[in-house]
């Protein structure tokens, strides 16, 4: 009867070991997301843990809103205390830049942000000469009179592949010679093993204004691109400079070759109606190719990019969209959005592309009323 006992005291010993090791403390440290009221966009660099928050030029933030999303049980603080803190509120009008620490659930895993707060306007003019980073792979920015502000693209969803032996084999880079200065040039690139079993055997260069959240890059890689910044503005053409060349072979996103087919570059800006501030379209903008997302109000789009070795001249009027007209009112008081894109493949949101197909733009402008 003692062993009997002996038996069912070890039993339930090692049933509550297995339920303690079940409910281990999480060990992660990062900052997987920030929003907040006035935010407009947000640049998460989880490699450099930096993160870029655009605010529009004029706003207080002394009292500037973060909300960070955090994996579960950890726990942020910034590294030092400004007068009129109060999380998720920060006072960032002393210094612009700031380091906020995470904690691991689990007390053992730490890790330091540098969030700095950008106020500006967008741009209209871009020329493609400045990177922020060049390893592991090309960070592109504009800058003008109020600030400076990071483009997004694909590269940190390509890094996962393991395919860029180093940066200029990634689909998004600068090279030296231009129209005018350096350039972009985007490349349709093959993901290898990597993603052919998920669907997902291309990865198209691009490059855009907006965030590209690497988190769910593999997961939902559409929704994980956000695209467009506030424009207060009357856009009427976009204006610049292309050269493309198409790959060989059009594939879909079983990597099986479509017949009768061939690639081309896509080249636009929309004007789209944001609800809030921190409301944006994301990579199902035109839904499987077709159709339009019904918050744009106006589009300036190639219709084809034609293959050429020599610098050729775009210029692309806005013509209204899903029979909307534009809210001046609305307009200057931040109601709009502006996304502008650039892409080598023009289906390559649904892995569809000619790996090998290259667009080089350069010297692009938006021209306003």
């Amino acid at each position: 009867m003692k062993l009997k006992h002996l038996f069912i005291g070890l039993i339930s010993l090692l049933s509550v070991s297995s339920c303690i090791q079940d409910e281990a403390l999480n060990v992660e440290a990062a900052i997987d997301d920030c929003t907040g009221a006035n935010i407009q966009l947000a640049n998460i660099d989880v490699t450099r843990k930096e993160i870029e928050i655009y605010v529009l030029d004029g706003t207080d933030i002394s009292k500037q809103e973060l909300i960070f999303s955090l994996p579960k049980g950890a726990s942020i603080q910034a590294d030092e205390k400004e007068p009129g803190d109060e999380p998720p509120f920060y006072n960032f009008s002393n210094k612009l830049i700031r380091k906020f620490t995470v904690i691991s659930e689990d007390g053992n895993t730490q890790a330091t942000y540098i969030v700095r707060i950008n106020k500006m306007e967008l741009p209209t003019h871009y020329s493609f000469e400045n990177l922020r980073a060049t390893t592991p792979f090309h960070i592109f920015y504009v800058t003008n009179e109020s600030g400076i502000m990071q483009w997004a693209s694909g590269n940190p969803g390509y890094n996962l592949s393991g395919m860029a032996r180093n940066e200029m084999e990634y689909p998004t880079v600068q090279m030296p010679i231009g129209k005018t200065g350096r350039c972009l040039k985007l490349t349709t690139r093959s993901t290898g093993s990597f993603g052919a079993p998920l669907g997902m055997p291309i990865a198209a260069g691009n490059l855009f204004i907006g965030s590209f959240d690497v988190q769910n890059a593999v997961l939902a890689p559409r929704q994980a691109t956000k695209f467009g910044f506030p424009f207060t503005k009357l856009p009427v053409r976009m204006t610049g400079w292309y050269k493309y060349k198409r790959g060989a072979t059009m594939t879909d996103e079983n990597n099986n070759t479509i017949p009768n087919s061939t690639d081309t570059g896509d080249i636009y800006a929309v004007l789209y109606e944001a609800p809030t501030s921190d409301f944006s379209l994301d990579g199902d903008l035109f839904p499987n190719g077709q159709g339009i997302d019904e918050h744009i109000v106006s589009m300036a789009r190639i219709e084809k990019t034609i293959e050429t070795d020599e610098w050729t001249y775009f210029d692309l009027p806005f013509t209204s969209q899903n029979g909307k007209t534009i809210d001046k009112e609305g307009l200057r008081n931040g109601k709009y959005k502006l996304a502008i894109v650039f892409s080598s493949s023009i289906m390559g949101a649904y892995f569809q592309g000619a790996v090998g197909s290259e667009l080089w733009i350069d010297e692009v402008e938006i021209i306003c009323e």
